[in-house]
This record gives C-alpha cells, structure tokens and sequence, in this order.
C-alpha cells in the first residue's frame, strides 16, 4: 500500500513539473516547424542560412540553459532545506550572470556576424542570409535570459503552469508574425529572412513581460522577494560556482561540437545542410516531448537528496529512466512512419527531400539512446552534485569520438550526409554507458 502511494505521489509530482515543461517544449517545436515551413517556401538557401544561424545562437541558448539548470539544482535544495533566505541569493545571482551571457553574446553577433558565419560556410549567398537574420535575432537574448531564470524559479515553486501559458503566448505570437512579416500580410510588407528574426525578438520580448507578470502577480513573489537582496554569502557561491562551472565548461564544449557538426553539414553543400535545418523542428518535438523528464530529475532527485532522502532520490531516478526510454521507443516508432510525408510539405526538390527523410530515419533509431543521455546526464547525474563527472562524459562524447568521426566520415571517406549524421551520432552510445557506469558504480 505504502509502495503504491509513493508511487502515485511521484506520478502526481512528474505531472506537475514535467508535463507543463514537456507541453511548452511540444508548443515551441511545433510552432517551429511552422515556422520552418514558412521559410521553406524561401528555398534551401534561406532554410541553410537560417540553420547555421541558429545553430550559433543555440550556443548561447545552451549556455543560457547551464545557468538555468545549476540554478534549478540549488534552488530545490535550498527548498529541500527551507533555506529561502539562500533560495532568495541564488536567484539574484543568477539573474546578473544570465544577463551578462546575454550581453557578451549580443555584442558578438552585433560586431561579427558575417565572420562568424564565414565559419560554417564559404558559400556567400547562404553566409550573408544567416549573418543579416542572426543580427537580428541576438537583440532576444536578453529577454530570454531574464524569461529563463525566472521559469526555473517558478518551476522549482511548482508553479510550472504559468512558465507554460507564457511560452504558448510566445509561440503564438511567433507564428503570427512570421506569416505577416515574412510574406507581407496583416498589411506589412515582406521582409523574409529578416521578418522571421524579427519575429523572433517580437515573441521573446512579449514571452518575458508575460513571464514576469506572472511572477509578480503569484505569491512566490512574497516568499523570496525580500531575500532577493540578501546579499550573498561566500559558502553559497562557492557552492553555485562548483555545480555551475563544470556544468557550464560541459554545456559549451558540447555545443561547439554541434556547431563544429553544422559546420561539417553545411560544407558537404548547401542541398545537405538544408536537409539537415528541415530534420531540426522534428528532432526538437521528439527530444522536447520528453524533456520535461530531465527537468523533473533535477527538481526531484535535489529535493530528495537535500531531505536526505537518498534511497528515494536512486527508486526516483530509476522509475524516470522507464519513463523515457518507454516514451521514446513509442516517438520513435511514430516518427518513422510519418517522415516520408513530412518532408513533403517543403518547396524543396527531391534529392533535399530524400536526404531529409533517411536522416530522420537514423535519428529515430537513436532517440530512445538520446533520451536516456538526456535524463541521466541533464537530470539524475547532475542533481546529486556531480556535474564535473558530466562534463567528462560530454567531452570524451563529442571531442574523443563524435567530431573525429564526423570529419573522418565527411572529408576522408566522403560520405553522404545520412552516413556522416550516423557516425558522429555513435557518441551517444559511448555517453550512454559511461553514464551508467555513473549511476550505478
């Protein structure tokens, strides 16, 4: 009886988290895709220059999330504790930091942009499109980072919902303006690549108002908004500094090994590199439909362990482990069957289409692997103060098997793109038993 209220109690916890996060990475992919569809009617060229773009921008998107996700770990501790004097210190302290990664971030693209995408591509064409849409998109990065830290706050106080209604806003919005801006309707004139990024601003600017009315108008506000301005104590930021760090240095190692991967894509031609951007909105759907797993490792498992709860915290993250690899050998099933009539909705032609299709193939086989990685390493590992352990798992990954075997595949061997994405992708199940090595040594 009791194992059958821990287990309700913990169905009823990941619901809560993970089902708001899940549901607004879902809204987010979709929309996406939409968006990706607009473009398309562009052509490949504008669809690779987006890509590689925003495959930039995902670097600062992923460093933005390694603040967000040490933010996560000690704030559920902190509440773990009933510690809201320190829960309050740690949000202020990552609000500044995040600000500061957007700033520097900005400041790059506004001064480099073009040199920046010269890197990914020599085709200038396709460089000058990814550099005037990336120019564009970095002023939402300073939204996104008070937008990010906030939802893991709200997250943390249970209150995942008001993250989620804030997200489908933005989405929406995003789409909205994408068919005015881009194609000239609602009466604006049409801006295409620069209408989709302005777009983007748009929708991050109004998701973070909405975001922090929420906040404003919840009563986690009277709970921390005094100790927001406690200054901050030495052994707290220590602490942050010791889980963030590794987390950081791991996160950027990582993305610039996918933007090392994007720059292998995009030089094997711009008709592979466009197939790979239109496998993005559907990758991240697949991945997103279950990222909130990941999210409610970290919150649940840090909750467990700063109760002391240590046998918990280990059931937890095995029942969380199910979970996903149940979830994602369903998705992948799914995925298979209909990528051949995805790919049609693109105004591509056949050989990108053809590309497309056996590269979502090889994704699907190794998602159920992804996943795992996703809620081992995102979540599990990191929750228990690990992060450094993480960090080499992604390093040995990306750097000691993934980027070898890309440029071996693309420039030695000279495989086409299906077979290079197959290879470097091997990584996956080399981080998948060093972190089950982890877990269970």
């Amino acid at each position: 009886m009791r194992r059958k209220t821990e287990e309700a109690q913990f169905q009823k916890s990941i619901v809560h988290i993970a089902l708001p996060v899940a549901l607004q990475s879902l809204l987010q992919s979709s929309f996406s895709m939409i968006d990706q569809v607009m473009i398309g009617q562009l052509g490949s060229v504008s669809i690779a220059g987006i890509g590689i773009a925003g495959k930039f921008a995902w670097i600062y998107s992923v460093v933005l999330g390694a603040v967000s996700a040490a933010a996560g770990i000690m704030l559920a501790q902190y509440i773990g504790q009933n510690n809201m004097r320190a829960f309050g210190s740690s949000v202020r302290r990552c609000l500044q930091l995040s600000l500061a990664i957007a700033a520097g971030f900005w400041l790059l693209c506004a001064a480099a942009s073009f040199g920046l995408m010269s890197l990914y591509t020599k085709e200038i064409q396709t460089c000058e499109t990814a550099a005037v849409y990336l120019r564009i998109y970095a002023w939402s990065f300073i939204p996104m980072a008070v937008t990010s830290i906030v939802s893991v706050l709200l997250r943390c106080m249970e209150h995942a919902f008001f993250s989620l209604f804030a997200g489908i806003f933005g989405v929406a919005l995003n789409t909205g303006l994408n068919y005015g801006l881009i194609f000239g309707n609602f009466g604006f004139s049409p801006m295409g690549v620069r209408g989709a990024a302005l777009a983007s601003v748009i929708a991050q600017a109004g998701t973070c108002v909405l975001t922090l009315l929420f906040l404003l108008g919840s009563r986690v506000k009277y709970r921390i908004r005094h100790n927001v301005c406690e200054k901050s104590d030495r052994q707290g930021m220590t602490q942050f500094m010791k889980i963030l760090v590794p987390v950081l240095v791991c996160e950027f190692l990582w993305s610039a090994g996918e933007n090392v991967y994007a720059a292998i894509y995009a030089r094997i031609g711009t008709d592979a590199c466009a197939a790979m951007t239109m496998t993005g909105p559907v990758q991240g759907i697949l991945i997103g439909a279950l990222s909130g797993l990941a999210q409610a490792a970290g919150i649940l498992i840090g909750k467990s362990l700063g109760n002391r709860e240590y046998d918990k915290a280990y059931a937890d993250a095995k029942r969380l482990m199910r979970y996903g690899l149940f979830g994602a050998l369903l998705l992948s099933a799914l995925l298979m069957m209909l990528a051949p009539g995805y790919v049609r909705i693109y105004n591509v032609s056949e050989t990108v289409r053809g590309i497309c299709v056996k590269i979502l193939t090889v994704f699907a086989a190794l998602a159920p692997v992804k996943v795992c990685n996703m809620i081992l390493g995102g979540g599990i590992i990191r929750s228990g103060g690990k992060t450094d352990y993480v960090m080499w798992v992604d390093i040995i990954g990306t750097w000691v098997f993934g980027v070898p075997l890309g440029l071996f595949a693309a420039f030695v061997l000279r495989l086409p793109i299906p077979y290079v994405y197959l290879l470097l992708s091997l990584e996956e199940v080399v981080r998948l038993f060093l972190s089950l090595m982890i877990l269970f040594g």
